[in-house]
């Protein structure tokens, strides 16, 4: 079972859209049920691999590698560490959230619809598994087909720009990286006779010059920093937010951005050490940016949905300064952050679409005085509300106060910089908030609405019990990511060269339990030192 269990996980989807195609169209509760029971039983697969799981090990668990394409070195490699394993968690609630979320507002063409879903399933949690490039790039690729029917197909009146946009942004960045893996093929060929596209082999085995690896950095970077997105990557977001129906934007904001900060992690970091060393500064910046802009366009925004989509940019702004913090703070903050995001983040855009399922509007100035009409719904939303903008006992503030941490610890600039925004993204989820949920019910259509209803009950608790979960005792999932953030660090401080530049310089130390860490200092700093 150990060793199965992540096939079993990952293609189980797969065998509900296969009964799915049986199904006629017309019977529409047969259809809803079966995905809703696929979607729950890989659930239960994930669950029973996080238990499964042996925290202490530092290497890949639950491995498969079986000979696929043998003349090329493709193999059937399948693999994770605690930060896959939390990842493969959060795509699995989240994907019967969104089944859950999508039973009433998906009218038409409903089969396609949950078929979609699965097959979204099957990609997201393959990227999570595959330790072999081409499988990477297969379960990468994958993902575009159903996210762009679910956008072009069942989103707004501006859908199918949406959509266009979404593809081209994405297909654009994995052809840069489609290039990288042939040229990590082929330098591995080179230096071997063989062919591999194993990751960890190519990890532990290549032995890259500075300068290619700077041009393979930059290759899968930018593939990476599209999905995340990065600033300035990121003008397609707003759009595929706005205009996906609920569920896409849950599992969009939840899941796909995290494939981005995933990449680095997997990839980047420890295949190209010298040349993250030397991005550094470049990703930091734009990553500040990224956090300081998304928040102010943010405020400005006139409908929740697009707000709480500029709100991803200014928080995945933040994950992305935590990876290139470059120590166990940091790291680890980033992986925890990605999965508050996608809890925190994923709970907004599915309470907007609870509100939009009843009046058909999204914008802030059509409410007012909500709480008086719906006070479970206020709760709920102030609590996740209060998550998003990193309150203490709440999942936010146990990945954000680690990130600034770990920044601290490198570059007080950048962490201070990261401080405004938080407190911008305080101003703009309050204000918001007061806007929608307090004051007099001036319009007679909001005097009508209903509170919560047993099935947006059923799918918030999860989210609210894992805000206060992870909040108050995250220990459970830092004991899972540590060994794995620990040999990301050591292929990062394999690096042999120090890299200088004008502005800084990167040195090894020692920090209090002996391990090896990177620091980041300005010149001033050092010649005090």
């Amino acid at each position: 079972m150990d060793s199965s269990i992540l096939t079993l996980t990952t293609f189980f989807p797969a065998i509900g859209i296969i009964l799915l195609l049986f199904v006629p169209k017309e019977k529409t509760d047969t259809i809803k049920g079966l995905a809703l029971i696929i979607s729950v039983v890989t659930m239960i697969l994930s669950f029973a691999a996080y238990y499964m799981f042996d925290p202490l090990a530092s290497g890949m668990q639950f491995e498969v590698n079986i000979p696929w394409i043998s003349s090329f070195g493709i193999n059937y490699h399948f693999g994770i560490d605690g930060i896959s394993l939390l990842l493969i968690v959060l795509t699995t609630i989240l994907t019967v959230l969104s089944i859950l979320a999508s039973w009433n507002s998906i009218t038409t063409g409903i089969k396609g619809y949950f078929i979609s879903m699965l097959l979204l399933e099957v990609g997201m949690i393959g990227v999570f598994c595959a330790l072999d490039l081409f499988l990477f790039y297969i379960f990468w690729e994958l993902m575009l087909i159903p996210m762009y029917f679910i956008i072009g197909v069942w989103g707004g009146p501006r859908k199918l720009y949406a959509a266009i946009k979404f593809v081209l942004f994405t297909m654009f960045g994995s052809l840069l990286m489609l290039v990288g893996i042939m040229y990590l093929l082929y330098e591995y060929q080179a230096m071997t006779g063989e062919f591999s596209f194993d990751i960890l082999k190519l990890t532990s085995t290549l032995a890259l010059g500075f300068e290619p690896q700077l041009w393979l950095f930059g290759a899968f970077a930018l593939a990476f920093a599209i999905k995340v997105p990065l600033f300035p990557f990121h003008t397609w977001l707003p759009d595929a937010h706005v205009q996906a129906p609920t569920a896409g934007s849950v599992i969009l904001a939840g899941v796909l951005l995290k494939m981005g900060t995933y990449g680095f992690i997997r990839i980047c970091l420890p295949m190209f050490p010298e040349a993250t060393i030397a991005y550094l500064p470049y990703i930091c910046t734009l990553s500040v940016i990224a956090i300081i802009y998304g928040a102010l366009v943010a405020m400005v925004q006139k409908d929740i949905k697009s707000l709480v989509a500029f709100s991803s940019v200014s928080h995945m702004g933040f994950i992305m300064l935590g990876l290139f913090a470059l120590n166990m703070q940091g790291l680890e903050g980033a992986v925890i952050q990605m999965i508050n995001h996608g809890i925190s983040t994923g709970a907004l855009f599915l309470l907007v679409g609870m509100i939009y399922e009843r009046r058909h509007t999204r914008m802030i100035e059509d409410f007012g005085g909500l709480a008086k009409v719906m006070p479970l719904f206020t709760v709920v939303f102030m609590i996740v509300t209060l998550s998003s903008i990193g309150l203490p006992l709440t999942n936010g503030f146990v990945g954000e106060f680690l990130i600034l941490l770990g920044m601290f610890k490198s570059n007080y600039i950048y962490a201070s910089i990261a401080a405004v925004g938080v407190i911008l993204s305080a101003c703009y989820m309050l204000w918001m908030f007061q806007r929608v949920f307090f004051g007099e019910v001036d319009k007679e259509e909001n005097k009508k609405l209903l509170d919560l209803d047993a099935r947006e009950k059923l799918i918030l608790l999860p989210l609210v019990i894992l805000i206060f979960f992870i909040g108050i005792y995250p220990a459970p999932l830092f004991s899972r990511i540590e060994p794995a953030v620990k040999n990301v660090l050591q292929q990062v401080n394999k690096a042999k060269s120090v890299y200088l530049d004008e502005e800084y310089q990167i040195r090894y130390y020692k920090d209090n339990t002996g391990q090896n860490e990177l620091t980041l200092h300005t010149d001033e700093e050092q010649k005090s030192k």
